[in-house]
This record gives structure tokens, sequence and C-alpha cells, in this order.
């Protein structure tokens, strides 16, 4: 069964993780674990207050997990692990 739009519960506030203010992190510099060079990531606090998703180094192009935690303020805690080719 494909649920129609008016069968699902629309987003609201308490679907995204604002900070106080209204507002969450959506920019943060983070190390590969690889190589040990910075890279700028674009977070979406509308996917949710858990995330997870694979990313390429922007300069070695190996891949790694990256974990975003959003806390009831709207900051973001980011994680980063190294995947194996």
């Amino acid at each position: 069964m494909i649920a129609q739009p008016f069968d699902q519960d629309p987003p609201d506030d308490e679907d995204f993780p604002a900070g106080d203010d209204g507002t969450a992190e959506t920019e943060i510099v983070v190390i590969c674990p690889h190589c040990g060079e910075a890279n700028e990531l674009s977070l979406d606090a509308g996917g949710g207050s858990l995330q997870e998703y694979v990313e390429d180094c922007a300069v070695c192009c190996r891949p790694w997990r990256v974990t975003v935690r959003y806390d009831a303020a709207g900051s973001a805690e980011v994680f980063t692990e190294p995947l194996e080719d």
C-alpha cells in the first residue's frame, strides 16, 4: 500500500532538532581519519537527531563513516571513523 500524503504525520517542530533559538548547526569541520586533513561538512538537522552516512575525504578520497547526533539545544556532535577500502 502506498501512503497518501494525508495518511502521513506531517513534519513539525518536534521532527527537527533545533536549539532554543530555532536554529541548529549546519556546517562543521572534521578531520579525515585516514589522512588527517580538515574537511568541511554540511549538516542537515532535518535528517533527524541521529544520522549515519558515508562521506569521502575531499583530499585523499578515502571513505569514512560520519555519525551526527543533535542535542536538545541544536548542537551537533560529529564523529568520523575510517571505512576499509
